[in-house]
């Protein structure tokens, strides 16, 4: 019998596992319409799907342009933030760089790193600070264009046309853990890092920790500060060190126009679309995530996980029974950390050129010199004889797009898009990794790119009154606007 795969833990026999506790940022709001907005059988020029960081910007923009929209959002403000990060959690970017339209981080501590309630209590103040026109509570379950050149939108509390429709649910929606994880022993307890809580979570006895992105490995050190024997299936994530020359070195990329530098620039745009984040974290004021201080102070490390397989057991009378499982892994564990080490002196490299050429007085700093060597290739591990009960899958996210009748996508089911803008004229996301920019879907440019669709639909708008008043043409003719 294999292990369910779900998004809560699945306990090992007689093991008790606490459930996830819930944010400390209040009652999580009652999902409601609000009543000062209708959607069964309205028609809004602007319907933006998505109320985060990305939707909610969007929505401070159109009111700037005096565009009347509504905002739907499938849960309550915040919900990704409050509902889908541990109890330690918290940005891997300065308070500084939280800039919101309108309402940037007013805090006492811009240097610091909000940790996960003060990140939901600053959406929510956002909200708060100027009304957008939101329905929380409220799902959309299909997007259409009819024939007049209008789009249709079915949602859990009925239906509604609009002239524009903006999909800004970010990226991250369904879970992804691997098929292999079906092979596990039903006595091992398995969750996706989305519902991750904390240590205590999870039943007594070792964790393996599978995948180094920036869930990952920030997991993997709780647990390692946790006092837990944590095994970790490195992957071929980056790294970027916290601080370099006296500053973090967020301050010195922004300062250096990394973040603001557009994707256009780059001659493998798809390429680069595709990069995973650098690790590193903001916690106890910040730090290195350092996975061979880790493996010196304990943590087993191993290279990527590529297999699981059981044998089956002694033959007898009867059906066979699961015999050891093993898991098996990559050799490529030293590759792994020397590319992340490498991509990080990289980032130093780029700082002491900027440093040098702008005749800036920083402090030196030594180097960087690795605490910790693999001294050999870990192929297999039988997860009983190590002492494991538990598994973390920090594999990410698909995403889910099924609801969008138009054809807008590419093969790999992602948005085919310039700056947000589709081919389907009325049709634009927003809140993309590297929808133009490194800081893209983040607090820190996801407004700069809000604002550009915002005058991008007031300027289709506009033309399309005029060419409508002129041809009668129902149409949007926000293709024929060029993208700057």
């Amino acid at each position: 019998m294999s292990a369910t795969v779900s998004p809560e833990v699945s306990p090992a026999p007689g093991a008790a596992v606490s459930p996830a506790p819930r944010s400390t940022v209040g009652p999580a709001p009652r999902p409601a319409v609000s009543p000062a907005v209708r959607l069964a059988g309205a028609h809004y020029p602007v319907a933006v799907v998505g109320g985060g960081q990305a939707g909610l910007s969007l929505s401070y923009h159109l009111r700037r342009h005096g565009i009347d929209h509504v905002v739907v959002e499938a849960h309550q403000v915040g919900h990704e933030w409050r509902e889908r990060r541990w109890d330690s959690f918290c940005l891997v970017t300065p308070n500084w760089q939280c800039r919101l339209p309108g309402f940037p981080y007013q805090g006492d501590d811009p240097d610091g790193f909000m940790v996960r309630d003060e990140i939901v209590r600053y959406l929510q103040d956002y909200v708060a600070f100027f009304r957008p026109p939101l329905v929380e509570g409220v799902t959309v379950t299909g997007l259409r264009r009819a024939p007049g050149g209008r789009f249709e939108l079915t949602t859990t509390e009925g239906g509604f046309t609009a002239d524009q429709v903006v999909v800004a649910t970010g990226p991250y929606h369904t879970p992804s853990v691997p098929r292999m994880a079906e092979r596990l022993p039903a006595g091992i307890g398995q969750i996706h890092s989305s519902r991750y809580r904390n240590a205590d979570q999870l039943p007594e006895g070792a964790v393996l920790v599978v995948g180094t992105g920036q869930s990952g490995c920030q997991i993997a050190e709780d647990l390692h500060l946790a006092g837990r024997q944590v095994h970790l299936a490195v992957g071929s994530a980056p790294r970027v060190a916290r601080f370099y020359r006296g500053r973090d070195c967020v301050a010195w990329l922004d300062e250096m126009g990394h973040y603001a530098k557009g994707i256009d620039s780059f001659d493998d745009a798809a390429a680069v679309r595709m990069r995973v984040n650098h690790y590193v974290t903001g916690r106890d004021g910040g730090r290195d995530i350092d996975l061979r201080a880790f493996a010196r102070d304990g943590m087993r490390l191993y290279g990527r996980l590529t297999g699981i397989t059981s044998a089956l057991g002694p033959t007898a009378p009867g059906p066979a029974t699961p015999g050891p499982t093993t898991l098996e892994f990559a050799d490529d564990l030293k590759v792994n950390l020397d590319r992340a080490d490498a991509v990080a002196e990289s980032i130093k490299d780029a700082i002491d050129a900027h440093i040098s050429a702008h005749g800036i007085q920083a402090p030196r700093e030594a180097r960087y010199v690795p605490v910790w060597e693999p001294s050999e290739h870990l192929a297999e591990l039988d997860p009983a004889e190590a002492g494991i009960t538990s598994v973390v899958w920090s594999t990410g996210f698909t995403r889910d797009h099924r609801w969008i009748e138009i054809p807008a996508f590419d093969g790999r089911g992602y948005p085919m898009h310039r700056r947000g803008a589709t081919s389907t004229p009325g049709l634009y996301f927003l809140g993309l990794p590297w929808q133009y920019s490194w800081g893209s879907g983040r607090f820190e440019a996801v407004g700069r790119d809000a604002g550009f669709l915002a005058d991008h639909i007031d300027a289709s708008r506009r033309l399309a009154d005029v060419c409508g008043a002129l041809t009668g043409a129902p149409d949007s003719v926000a293709s024929a606007l060029p993208l700057g």
